[in-house]
């Protein structure tokens, strides 16, 4: 639901979002390696391996670097979030991310696992770098947040407009809350409850 009832947004994450398809691709391209390394292919499995793996650490680099001056121009630019707003819990964001991209993923997977055919485990190592690259660009958005003291959301109609993109032309400015907000810790991890004494 994008709008509450009293004017207010729906609100996701940013780090969550940013987050939800690390799993995934990480997995999916951890199996697809596994398994294409079990044929010989048409380079060899030496060749296939060093191939995946210079793969592997460029879509790293390329997943967490990619757009961070957007994500920053938008963090200065936050507006503080209303009492009205509406904070999505972060297992409704994973999901509705993971859902709307599922037909991507498994295309992803399937080319990953096609492509060792030619060069064994070089696709899904592609894809586990891909994986790792969400992961490090969620986490350079956590360390953001502590620093600055605020938690960083997205308007869902923003997302669901543009592909759950949270950086995409159509978001104008994020919304921030306190660092107790939500479920989620910075980053997007999950929020671990103190235990009580």
């Amino acid at each position: 639901m994008a709008r509450s009832g009293r004017g207010g947004q729906g609100l996701a994450r940013v780090a969550v979002v940013v987050r939800a398809g690390a799993a995934p691709l990480w997995w999916a391209g951890v199996f697809a390696a596994g398994v294409g390394v079990l044929a010989p292919g048409f380079t060899g499995r030496r060749i296939g391996v060093m191939a995946g793996a210079a793969l592997f650490v460029v879509a790293l680099a390329v997943v967490a670097y990619r757009g961070r001056k957007r994500y920053a121009a938008l963090g200065r630019a936050t507006v503080r979030a209303g009492k009205h707003d509406v904070l999505q819990d972060r297992a409704v964001t994973v999901r509705t991310w993971r859902r709307g991209h599922r037909w991507w993923l498994l295309l992803a997977f399937v080319l990953a696992l096609g492509s060792s055919l030619a060069v064994p485990a070089a696709g899904g190592l592609l894809l586990a770098g891909c994986g790792v690259g969400l992961r490090l660009k969620a986490a350079w958005l956590g360390r953001r947040e502590r620093t600055d003291d605020a938690l960083l959301w997205v308007r869902v109609d923003w997302l669901d407009a543009r592909g759950g993109r949270p950086a995409g032309k159509v978001v104008k400015a994020y919304r921030s809350t306190g660092i107790a907000a939500g479920d989620a810790a910075p980053g997007g991890t999950r929020r671990r409850t103190a235990a009580l004494v």
